[in-house]
């Protein structure tokens, strides 16, 4: 591999796994425009008890996650294999694909809730991911997995502390200073 396909090969790895990052963060923060923004339209996910598109699975998922007070979602040990041939499309375009496989720790939060909605769960994300065209690249199809739950026991939450909130008020959407 010479060094201009090291370098795609690099590029490529660090696009998805900030993908990985933003649908967390659109998760986390119950923003499903971006969560659908990590998605093909025509992309499908598997997710434990839930099978099918991507416009179903968004339903789903925040159906469930506003059981929640609230979910941190932490990507780990993300391992991403770039296939470096294109393919044509069935559209005359090319096809670029990748593997990506990531660990990682769900915690969700429910105050004053049962402990069944206070816990901790051990996550895979099997993704097949495509750059289609030349565009971005993003989830095909998504197999997650789970590997562990254990309910947690949380303390209430010192007031005194600024606290994230889970849609468009929370300060990873605020202006810049300079704005």
């Amino acid at each position: 591999m010479d060094n201009q396909a090291k370098l795609a090969d690099i590029l490529a790895k660090q696009e998805i796994t900030e993908l990985l990052y933003r649908y967390c963060r659109g998760v986390d923060r119950l923003d499903m425009d971006l969560v659908r923004s990590c998605y093909h339209p025509d992309a499908t996910d598997s997710h434990g008890t839930f099978e099918g598109t991507v416009d179903e699975y968004l339903v789903w998922s925040e159906r469930l996650l506003r059981r929640y007070t609230g979910s941190v979602h932490n990507v780990l040990n993300v391992l991403v294999e770039v296939d470096p041939e294109s393919a044509a499309s069935a559209d005359g375009g090319t096809v670029q694909w990748a593997r990506s496989e990531a660990h990682g720790i769900a915690r969700h939060w429910t105050e004053g809730g049962p402990p069944e909605l206070n816990l901790s769960v051990g996550f895979r994300f099997v993704d097949d991911v495509s750059r289609r065209n030349g565009g971005p690249w993003l989830i095909s199809r998504r197999v997650a997995t789970t590997e562990w739950v254990r309910e947690e026991q949380f303390r209430p939450f010192d007031k005194r502390f600024l606290r994230g909130s889970r849609d468009r008020s929370d300060p990873v959407y605020a202006p810049r200073p300079d704005q």
